[in-house]
């Protein structure tokens, strides 16, 4: 029997009981959603960093590099990337680091099949896991995630004449809406936030968190290294982060559940205190084009000029994407971790 489109599912979900909580609309629209394509590139719904150009995974190699060698360029290090996408960053990060003499493995966290098809294709030597749990606990990790927490479901809370509510989402005249439940939750809502003005919203992700803490864990008790790229904020703020992607362009992120890219801003407090809790270092968040400056992409810009002259005007507006305020330079942060005997990357 073929399976409900995941719009039908859900709306026949909340009929028979009631509205559902954002953080489950989020999980679920996701995962299928992820699951089911290759969203990106020019005829996907958004496009990363590392497709934009290979310098952005050249850097990343860089500064894997450098770290490595300077904790004592053990052979046995593994690679670990969280959501790898097409799997570009890898390849453009793991030439690097075998130019420097690194050899050991290659783990992936992904569960899409699409998209664990195409990371073949680009590394054909990785290993898959579903989750951080499958990745060996035996040796030092070199762990990279980009773009990778603004995926995870966050669960909202609104400030309503009752009190804190969490933001479900039910069905109006046919159409998903959010809407505030009928549970208190008063006492899941930051005391800093607790006395906001009505309609006032606050998020948290428990998933980021739990996952920057089992990374934290990892670099904590096995030794390595990591670098965590998003878009987010520092300081904790108040507001609806959630956005919905398609074709490149904003969308409606309560329809079509499961055919539109849906993100959360990152709460970089939040994922800094998680991974310290559990043991690791952490330096910055600081901006993506102030980190890719300091390792030197301006540099490498104008070496890729040099030997394609003909792609002078391509490289230099990549580089601008990368690294420009007004582009990805600022709203993107880049947060450096390293287990407790390793030394913390450069660009912090």
């Amino acid at each position: 029997m073929a399976r409900l489109p995941l719009g039908q599912s859900m709306a026949r979900l909340i009929a028979m009981h009631g509205p559902i909580s954002l953080l489950m609309w989020m999980g679920e629209a996701n995962a299928h959603y992820y699951g089911t394509r290759d969203p990106l590139g020019a005829k996907g719904d958004f496009t990363t960093a590392p497709e934009i150009s290979q310098m952005f995974g050249e850097m990343i190699g860089v500064w894997l590099a450098d770290v490595w060698q300077r904790a004592g360029g053990r052979p046995d290090v593994a690679y670990v990337e969280l959501g790898p996408g097409r799997g570009t960053l890898a390849a453009d990060a793991l030439r690097v680091l075998r130019r420097f003499g690194w050899a050991g493995p290659v783990h992936f966290v992904e569960t899409s099949p699409t998209m664990r098809a195409a990371q073949a294709r680009a590394v054909p030597e990785a290993i898959w896991h579903d989750d951080l749990t499958g990745v060996p606990e035996d040796a030092p990790l070199m762990i990279v995630a980009n773009e990778f927490l603004d995926a995870l479901p966050v669960r909202q809370m609104v400030k309503t004449p009752q009190g804190w509510r969490e933001r479900m989402v039910g069905m109006q005249e046919e159409r998903f809406v959010p809407m505030a439940g009928s549970l208190p939750m008063d006492l899941a809502v930051p005391e800093m936030f607790r006395d906001a003005p009505e309609n006032t919203i606050v998020e948290a992700s428990a998933a980021a968190s739990a996952v920057m803490g089992e990374i934290g864990h990892r670099l904590a008790t096995q030794g390595g290294a990591g670098l965590i790229v998003d878009y987010g904020y520092l300081d904790k703020q108040t507001g609806s982060s959630l956005q919905a992607l398609r074709g490149h362009a904003a969308a409606d992120p309560f329809a079509d559940p499961g055919e539109v890219d849906l993100t959360t801003l990152v709460d970089f407090h939040e994922a800094a205190q998680a991974a310290r809790a559990a043991g690791a270092q952490v330096a910055g968040p600081v901006g993506q084009g102030a980190f890719l400056g300091a390792l030197g992409i301006a540099q490498r810009a104008a070496s890729l000029a040099r030997s394609a002259p003909e792609r002078t005007n391509e490289i230099a507006q990549a580089l601008d994407r990368l690294v420009g305020e007004a582009r990805m330079g600022t709203l993107f942060k880049v947060m450096g971790l390293a287990g407790r005997d390793w030394p913390m990357g450069a660009g912090f």
